[in-house]
């Protein structure tokens, strides 16, 4: 049995052999056809929001948005308390996960049960005084928040966690998770490896340009490989957020450096469009109008003009959206019927 992707439809468009209307009937008709809510097919309505908003506030509460009080539990306490939910949320997922309609809380429940394993070490840390050189945080809130060498072994074990979960449970989500902690242990690696103080932000960021360029390379690896969900995206966005974060933050630099970091951003639109990931357009968009806007602040500087000059940049691009949007079927079409084949392959399913 054949399928019909997204480009066999715009190109079939392009063709003339079905009308833009047509084509939107399809894409629902095939989104829904098979895709039960919680089935794991890729979907935005209440219940989904619903569900991982649930997970991320669980994820949050024990790491994130936890208290000093919490920290200050001691390690035997913060270890059961870590296992006891990751327990819970493993047995909870686990049996969500075989009922096929409800995959999606299944795989939800696995990322929250492999997301206790930063607590649970940071418990063993905590109990045995493991903290190394690098000294012990204040909480464990400071892990998602500072960098610490003394971070790394949290960072570890849950990158150990997630591949462990990703071997017996293939949910795309469980990705941003490990990247996630992919990319804190880039940042709490320097320490180990360059004897680097913390507050280097200079090294903090060519480290964080050369992990965006290599989970970018990941993504490509995973895109190519992945048969059935799409993998690929979670990669996609850590790595273009660290990449353009690292670039972006050295970019108030001379007028060639600037025009040179515009370039960067236009070139982020031209990869959006032929591998078909909006990350890079939704990054090159934001980083062009970062661009813009330093323009117009030399141009107008102390000028009445400024705020208006800002404000047409910004109905220009939501212009500029609107555009494409309309005329997306045709362009998508056009673009997939010159792509050659070893592009094409490394665009999303």
């Amino acid at each position: 049995m054949t399928t019909t992707s997204d480009d066999d439809l715009a190109a079939a468009v392009a063709a003339g052999v079905i009308t833009p209307q047509q084509r939107a009937a399809l894409r629902e008709f095939l989104a829904t056809r098979g895709a039960a809510p919680g089935s794991g097919a890729p979907r935005f309505d209440i219940v989904h929001l619903l569900w991982y908003a649930g997970a991320l506030v669980v994820i949050s509460a024990m790491g994130l948005f936890s208290t000093l009080a919490f920290s200050r539990m001691g390690g035997p306490a913060l270890i059961a308390t870590a296992l006891i939910y990751a327990a819970l949320f493993t047995a909870a997922g686990h049996y969500l996960w075989h009922r096929k309609t409800l995959r999606t809380p299944g795989g939800l429940c696995i990322a929250v049960a492999v997301a206790m394993a930063p607590l649970a070490v940071f418990g063993v840390q905590d109990a045995l005084g493991l903290w190394t050189e690098f000294g012990k945080p204040a909480a464990m809130r400071d892990f998602y928040i500072w960098i610490k060498g003394s971070f790394v072994f949290m960072e570890l074990a849950t990158i150990a966690a997630a591949l462990l979960a990703l071997a017996f449970y293939r949910f795309p989500f469980i990705m941003l998770v490990l990247a996630v902690s992919l990319w804190f242990l880039s940042m709490d690696i320097v320490p180990w490896l360059t004897g680097a103080t913390p507050g280097d932000w200079e090294t903090s960021r060519k480290v964080s340009i050369g992990f965006g360029l290599g989970i970018i390379a990941a993504a490509v690896i995973v895109n190519l490989r992945q048969r059935s969900g799409d993998f690929a995206f979670w990669l996609y966005l850590f790595g273009v957020l660290t990449f353009w974060g690292g670039i972006t933050a050295a970019s108030d630099g001379s007028a060639l450096d600037k025009a040179l970091y515009c370039a960067l951003n236009v070139g982020f639109l031209l990869i959006a469009v032929l591998l078909a990931r909006r990350v890079f357009a939704v990054f090159g968009t934001i980083g062009i109008a970062i661009y813009l806007g330093d323009l117009a602040a030399e141009l107008f500087k102390d000028s009445l003009l400024f705020p208006f000059a800002l404000s047409l940049i910004g109905i220009g691009i939501i212009a500029l959206g609107l555009y494409t949007n309309r005329h997306r079927a045709a362009i998508d079409g056009w673009v997939a019927a010159r792509l050659p084949d070893a592009v094409k392959r490394l665009r999303p399913a």
